[in-house]
């Protein structure tokens, strides 16, 4: 979607529909020349996530859309980002191709600004307009074309930009993980970053297959793969920043491109949404598309661990033993705990080989975390505090929230091998996403900072929340990640 600003003090040009956000309890804002009927004004309340649509009595929109924002005290981004989401949705319902979303000062000063209004109607706009129709025999073209934002000047512009970005990052996060496991194959993975790559020169892709893996030691990673027909990859992006490096930061993500729980099969029931257990590798790629266009201080690799889980003769079988790049043994209790086995290579990858000064993992990692925090909130097991905090707050930021969840020492004993180093389960003792996470804590290199996202709750399956939702990926992970390294 093609989005374009100017400036808010300007007439507004002809437009079929006119979309004005509105603050509970305070006088409607509306551009020069443009009047509405006396009860239109008095009926709409502006409560959180009410619309009305009108006709205009002057002015040169043919019908105006007024979008409830809800009371000062409430407002911020997230309800700006939500009302224009709402927005695009019902412009594409009646068909409005050209669009004008008016944002008025007192909106920008509730939201943080004009950069974080213009940021939060970029995003709220693109992800509200998201559709995944690739696959359906019948071509879908969206009416909405593109939207024109008049908002504060200079800054405005900059965040809606900024917002377009983030949001097209998202979108394309979320098409690979919609897209089902005979589409969607680790070597996909690779085919997408070197398109991406091509985008900037300051971007760069090395590829391991299982031979170059094999080499390297990683038993785990490559245990995982061992039952299906296709090969698993390991995909290392890079950015370089355009002045010197301030942090190296890796972001690893699990991409397990189909999980049918290998000999530990899963249950019949809802297994076709196990294409979305490489949601954690969708979200790192997001992240690489984002800094194609957008400039961050940190240099920043990108790593994803991708595979399939599958039964055959030759897979993996529980109480095999396999050892990790570090020389661990692990003990494979549960073959559909197996995840973590590919990710505990990434960890020992990046430990070695990018030698980064912080880490930070995605994966959905347990079925625990969605009884621990549902589907709003992701699990976060950070090493540090400022590592925790700078994430919690990226997570304020952006709307994907993040709670930390407890990593101690007796976690990390519970998983002791009784014939190899490690069990890649801690049978019996509950707290399965911090066992997750503890068992990944084992190969981090020393001295680095790390922390660990459980985002199996948030993925997929959540509640509508207007510009993501229902049983389709969410992309999350991808604007809190570039949030936080844009304020590293």
């Amino acid at each position: 979607m093609k989005l374009t600003s100017k400036e808010r003090g300007a007439r507004i040009a002809s437009t079929d529909l006119l979309i004005v956000f509105a603050i509970k309890g305070k006088k409607l804002e509306l551009p020069e020349g443009v009047e509405l009927p006396a009860a239109a004004k008095k009926d709409f309340t502006g409560a959180f996530r009410s619309t009305r649509l009108c006709d205009p009595k002057s002015g040169s929109a043919s019908r105006v859309l007024l979008v409830g924002l809800g009371d000062t005290k409430s407002l911020d981004a997230e309800a700006l980002r939500r009302g224009a989401a709402i927005a695009v949705k019902d412009a594409e319902k009646l068909g409005f191709a050209t669009p004008l979303a008016y944002v008025s000062e007192d909106v920008e000063k509730a939201v943080g600004g004009a950069f974080a209004a213009g940021c939060a109607l970029g995003e709220g706009l693109v992800m509200g307009a998201y559709q995944f129709t690739e696959l359906k025999s019948e071509k879908f073209t969206a009416k909405v074309k593109g939207v024109q934002c008049a908002g504060g000047g200079v800054e405005f512009k900059k965040g809606l930009r900024q917002g377009h970005v983030l949001a097209e990052a998202n979108c394309f996060a979320r098409d690979l993980q919609n897209r089902p496991g005979n589409y969607m194959k680790p070597t996909d993975f690779t085919k997408h970053a070197r398109a991406i790559a091509k985008k900037g020169a300051r971007l760069s892709v090395t590829v391991l297959g299982e031979k170059q893996m094999a080499a390297l030691g990683m038993g785990s990673l490559l245990s995982v793969s061992r039952g299906s027909s296709e090969e698993a990859q390991l995909v290392h992006m890079v950015y370089k920043p355009k002045k010197k490096a301030s942090r190296r930061v890796c972001i690893l993500g699990k991409g397990l491109t189909f999980d049918s729980g290998g000999i530990s099969l899963k249950p019949g029931a809802k297994m076709d949404e196990m294409k979305f257990d490489m949601s954690g590798g969708a979200a790192v790629m997001g992240v690489f598309h984002a800094l194609s266009s957008l400039d961050v201080n940190a240099e920043v690799h990108c790593v994803v661990v991708a595979s399939e889980n599958m039964p055959a003769h030759n897979a993996t079988k529980p109480g095999d033993i396999v050892t990790a790049m570090n020389g661990k043994t692990i003990e494979v209790i549960n073959t559909d705990a197996e995840g973590r086995l590919i990710l505990a290579d990434g960890l020992c990858y990046a430990s070695k080989k990018i030698k980064p000064d912080t880490i930070i993992d995605l994966a959905t990692l347990t079925g625990a975390v969605v009884i621990a925090l549902g589907h709003e909130i992701s699990g976060m097991f950070p090493n540090t505090v400022k590592l925790g905090k700078d994430l919690a707050q990226a997570g304020e930021n952006t709307g994907e929230r993040l709670w930390e969840l407890p990593l101690l020492e007796e976690h990390k004993t519970q998983l002791k091998g009784t014939y190899g180093d490690l069990r890649n389960i801690n049978s019996g003792q509950g707290a399965g996403s911090s066992a997750g996470a503890a068992f990944l804590s084992h190969f981090v290199g020393e001295g680095i900072d790390w922390c660990h996202l459980d985002i199996a709750g948030t993925a997929w399956g959540s509640e509508c929340r207007d510009y993501r939702g229902g049983q389709t990926g969410t992309g999350v992970g991808v604007r809190l990640l570039v949030d936080y390294l844009q304020n590293l």
